[in-house]
């Protein structure tokens, strides 16, 4: 375990919810569609809409995705949990309250694991619970009144809650990615944070070390990774600054304005016993079978943190590269691809990591779309291999691939006469002239400057308009120098 990292004397704790939302069909306790996009109210059905005499029927399939994120996490899954109702009033809840799950909740504990820079983070989590989302109030159309959309009235969530274990706002958003990574993987959510799929709240405070936790802000409906970064590195600081000036911190629910760059406080934050949690008569208690959860581990795709292992253990990788080429099935099939038909797992990994994500990255595509195939590059891996072209030959024959000009690595290098000089004479005669004519650098070399040889070496490139390999002029100098 790292000691924490301390912002101006002050250590920072960040806990983490996230409400994610379930790819089904249909809602948590109605047949009404779940869909993006409709006109307002056009899929809210009479259980959504509270009225009277209708019941709430759970939607297996949101079980299914809740068992999926319990495997995927590490963590156990309730053989018998318990609905409740949270009562609390908002336009936009017909019902008075929200069906949730409290005292017992379907996932509990569990793990995420992630890289800060080159460091390897693991956060706890309390639980994932299934409950029904709100529907929304817009008020910017409307002057002097709110409309209300029920659309998304009981559309199915899972609410993932960490342990506050995490000390910065840079940890907070790896963390936050990682969760990403995993609940799109296996298929559960689709990820999506502009419609709101994927939302995350992110509750801050700061203390001296060694004091009891802080108080607490809620930073709610985080749905960007680099406004989630903002916010709370300026909520820190504005903690910090409050602490420093003799003011206790409140507890409150705060909201981001990516305009100004601020957070600022919605209301006072409630606390579990301002919700009046009671289990919701209407709906038995959710039991699932150890068979079921074993059906379900046999459709579960390997998982990320699974393979990155597997990559460790049959690539030879180190897990740093193994983690982040397993950022999406993608990435990973485009490696192995590479890897098994170069037969050269590391340089794989390299050129991946390097110089495609760069492009990617540039091009703002995903590697689904790349302009490289994965036989192309294991083509190129093999050519840097067997010595027929240096790596600086390599990254031009890329960037010709790239721009489309050619589709056979051997035609793009025989084009531009990249080809490495295999004709040890003429190598030994540029290397005679190169010493006859760098008396200086020779007497400096055998002088014990080793800056001297590089310069030799450079030279020899440079005569062999860069077409020698770099090792065989090495060994060349050295032997003719010895």
């Amino acid at each position: 375990m790292t000691a924490p990292k301390l912002i101006q004397g002050y250590e920072v704790v960040i806990g983490f919810e996230t409400h994610t939302q379930l790819q089904t069909q249909s809602k948590i306790f109605s047949r009404a569609p779940t869909a993006f996009g409709a006109a307002p109210n056009t899929q809210a059905c009479a259980v959504d809409l509270a009225l009277p005499g209708t019941l709430p029927v759970m939607n297996r399939e949101a079980v299914q995705c809740a068992i999926k994120l319990g495997l995927a996490l590490g963590s156990h899954i309730a053989p018998r949990s318990v609905f409740a109702r949270k009562n609390y009033f908002y336009p936009d809840l017909p019902k008075g309250y929200q069906i949730s799950q409290f005292e017992i909740p379907v996932v509990q504990g569990g793990t995420v694991s992630f890289f800060v820079g080159d460091q390897k983070r693991t956060v706890r989590l309390v639980r994932a619970h299934l409950e029904e989302d709100a529907g929304k109030s817009l008020h910017e159309d409307y002057q002097g009144m709110s409309g209300i959309d029920l659309n998304r009235a009981g559309t199915p969530l899972l609410e993932i809650v960490t342990e506050p274990d995490m000390g910065s706002g840079e940890e907070a958003v790896a963390y936050a990615r990682e969760l990403h990574k995993i609940v799109t993987w296996i298929g559960i959510c689709d990820g999506n944070m502009q419609e709101g799929s994927f939302r995350c709240d992110a509750n801050v405070s700061v203390r001296k070390p060694g004091q009891p936790l802080g108080t607490r802000r809620e930073i709610k409906n985080l749905n960007s990774f680099k406004f989630m970064q903002q916010a709370i590195d300026y909520e820190i600081r504005w903690q910090i600054e409050e602490i420093e000036e003799g003011r206790a911190i409140q507890q409150a629910t705060v909201l981001f304005n990516p305009d100004t760059g601020e957070t600022r406080a919605m209301r006072s934050k409630e606390d579990s016993a301002d919700y009046r949690y009671f289990p919701d008569p209407d709906l038995p208690p959710l039991c699932i079978s150890e068979q079921w959860i074993e059906q379900t581990r046999a459709q579960m795709p390997e998982l990320p943190r699974a393979m990155a292992e597997r990559f460790v253990q049959q690539y030879g990788l180190p897990e740093y590269d193994a983690t982040t080429l397993t950022q999406s099935p993608a990435m990973a099939a485009y490696f192995e691809a590479v890897a098994t038909a170069s037969g050269q797992a590391k340089l794989a990994s390299n050129w991946i990591m390097g110089e495609l994500s760069r492009r990617l990255n540039a091009d703002e595509i995903g590697i689904e779309a790349a302009k490289v195939s994965s036989a192309q590059l294991a083509a190129l891996i093999g050519r840097i291999q067997d010595g027929t072209i240096s790596n600086a030959a390599a990254r031009q024959v890329f960037d010709a691939l790239w721009a489309g000009e050619g589709q056979a690595v051997d035609a793009v290098i025989e084009a531009k006469g990249l080809k490495q000089m295999n004709d040890i004479g003429a190598l030994e005669k540029i290397v005679d002239e190169v010493i006859a004519a760098n008396p200086d650098n020779v007497a400096q070399f055998k002088a014990g400057k080793d800056k001297a040889f590089n310069a030799l070496v450079g030279q020899v490139m440079k005569a062999s308009k860069g077409k020698a390999n770099p090792q065989q002029v090495n060994d060349l100098l050295k032997a003719r120098l010895a």
